[in-house]
């Protein structure tokens, strides 16, 4: 199965890497370049290996957790979807899901 990130999901690992480089950049570096590897890597063996998403409550709409990060992700036919990627505390906005 193909692995593709939306522009949101993108964004938003672009954010994690900035946030995370004021402390090391190559940290940071090290991080998204990890959480990217470790999903795209489960996903495309076990594309249901997530949970569904509970504040959506759709069988097709699942996610990974990540170091307390969220990688909420969409199956789509043969292609998974990541829609959103973000702070495991928080709860997802409607907005957020590719709804």
């Amino acid at each position: 199965m193909s692995v593709t990130w939306s522009r949101e999901a993108v964004e938003n690992l672009v954010d994690i890497e900035e946030f995370i480089a004021r402390d090391s950049v190559e940290r940071a570096i090290r991080f998204v370049d990890a959480l990217i590897d470790q999903t795209e890597t489960n996903l495309a063996d076990n594309p249901r290996s997530g949970r569904s998403v509970p504040e959506i409550g759709s069988p097709d709409i699942r996610e990974l957790v990540y170091r307390g990060y969220r990688i909420v992700y969409r199956l789509n036919g043969d292609r998974i979807d990541i829609l959103t990627v973000f702070e495991g505390h928080r709860l997802l906005r409607l907005n957020e899901s590719g709804n």
